[in-house]
């Protein structure tokens, strides 16, 4: 999916390739909110960019289907997947009309992360059974992205001797873009299916002289690439933690007098 790519190319830095929000990166990164501020002096209206208002339109989307998801399987699992269906749209308009922004990007992430993480609030009220391990994915996917990016932020501002994502090798393998593609839109099959077989097997299909529900088929395949995708965000995690660390340690090497 697009969110993806976003983060394969905060991954490399090419969030903070302009001069200008390099500076915006620095200041809110090492000094909070007190980095400059482009609020009040903006000579285009960026929340109004037609990549944006898609990813708003994406927001509403997922609220009626997380509200509706308990129950009403179709009006969910509709929404739903409109919300994910204008996710390659403003991606698409990003690029077409030159509209790519750092806000548009955060929000992108953003949106796909709470989808997924309401999505898997309601498997581990389905399935009580398997609640710890619901909320261990909900834990890995949401550090492993936060830290992952904020070291890519760090990264536009860091000592060459820090190692940024693309540098490792599963990493750089990962955000190929068939690879990703394949990754993500699998990882996001398994968790839908799981959602839909709560309510219907779905049709049966002959397999292998037995008779296989459709979405416990999708489930079974998507369930391999799903696991590696797990295991992909931990090695993201920990190599993110060490550029964070580098940083940390090239920082105390500048000024080891400094208190932490």
């Amino acid at each position: 999916s697009v969110y993806c790519a976003c983060l394969a190319a905060a991954s490399s830095g090419l969030y903070c390739k302009r001069e200008r929000e390099r500076e915006v990166c620095r200041g809110r990164t090492r000094h909070g909110m007190r980095g400059r501020r482009y609020s009040s002096a903006m000579e285009e209206n960026i929340f109004l960019f037609i990549p944006n208002i898609i990813g708003y339109a994406r927001v509403v989307l997922a609220l009626v289907s997380f509200y509706f998801m308990p129950t009403h399987l179709w009006l969910a699992g509709s929404t739903y997947l409109l919300s994910g269906f204008l996710d390659a749209f403003d991606g698409w308009a990003a690029r077409k009309f030159h509209q790519g922004t750092m806000f548009g990007a955060v929000l992108d992430m953003v949106t796909d992360r709470v989808a997924t993480t309401c999505l898997i609030v309601v498997l581990g009220h389905f399935y009580p059974a398997y609640l710890f391990l619901f909320q261990f994915l909900i834990a890995l996917d949401i550090s492993s992205h936060w830290v992952q990016m904020y070291s890519s932020l760090q990264l536009g501002d860091s000592s060459h001797k820090v190692t940024d994502l693309s540098a490792n090798p599963v990493m750089r393998f990962y955000y190929m873009r068939p690879v990703l593609f394949t990754f993500c839109a699998a990882n996001e099959l398994f968790f839908c299916s799981l959602y839909v077989l709560y309510f219907t097997p779905g049709f049966s299909i002959p397999l292998f002289g037995a008779e296989v529900g459709i979405w416990t088929l999708l489930a079974r395949v998507c369930f391999p690439i799903s696991f590696l995708k797990q295991c992909v965000s931990i090695v993201q995690l920990v190599v993110a933690c060490q550029n964070l660390g580098g940083m940390d340690a090239a920082e105390r090497a500048r000024k080891p007098t400094d208190s932490r």
